[in-house]
């Protein structure tokens, strides 16, 4: 049997939440082994003129521990 751990992460980007989520990831991944999930918990965007210009992402990231 494993042992997980769940952490949240925020992240943001300027493309997309996809971009926003694989960013997030990416950067965990330099200091937590073993992910096993993305759990995407919240959607969110900045608006500047009308225009969408940051999308931002709560997520939930799962690893393996021990």
């Amino acid at each position: 049997m494993a042992t997980l751990k769940v952490i949240e992460i925020l992240s943001s980007s300027e493309k997309s939440w996809e971009d926003a989520t694989k960013r997030a990831v990416k950067k965990a991944s330099k200091s937590v082994k073993n992910i096993r999930s993305v759990y995407v918990q919240s959607q969110s965007a900045v608006v500047n003129n009308d225009k969408v210009t940051e999308f931002r992402v709560n997520l939930k990231i799962t690893f393996e521990v021990g």
